[in-house]
């Protein structure tokens, strides 16, 4: 019988933990289509290179832990747009670092108080008070996850 119920709860935790999975997906590629903000390849790099700094396109495509050919795509279209730049690697001639530009903090911050907005605006307009009190509580065990 024990075994049963810790079948139980591991199916329970699966189960939750998938549900959450593609409710979260579902949620964030939703406000950032109303919110009208960069893909998340691109935001994803740009907050990576505000976080840290210059990043070579090996290690962004590392940290994304996406392949270097697609991270050399999405840099290329960032660079062209204005919101990266690429500057000479000193620790290494062959390659180069790149970098966010100011337009390219000033598109972060627009898209990041754009969600922000947007996720505002689908409390005030869905949510009762009793709610906003459920989602703020699940906001803090989320962040327990973390």
């Amino acid at each position: 019988m024990a075994a049963d119920a810790e079948s139980e709860k591991d199916t329970t935790a699966l189960t939750l933990a998938e549900d959450l999975r593609v409710t979260l997906g579902k949620f964030i590629r939703g406000v950032k289509t109303k919110a009208s903000t960069p893909t998340t390849s691109q935001s994803e790099t740009l907050s990576h290179l505000d976080r840290s700094g210059p990043l070579s396109v090996a290690e962004l495509a590392e940290r994304r832990n996406v392949r270097h050919q697609s991270m050399r795509l999405v840099a290329g279209q960032l660079e062209s747009d204005g919101l990266i730049s690429k500057m000479p690697n000193p620790a290494d001639g062959r390659s180069q670092l790149l970098s966010i530009t100011e337009n390219g903090r000033a598109e972060l911050l627009r898209s990041r108080r754009a969600r922000t907005s947007e996720i505002a605006a689908l409390i005030e307009e869905r949510l009762s008070q009793e709610d906003r009190r459920t989602l703020e509580a699940a906001v803090r065990l989320l962040d327990r996850l973390l």
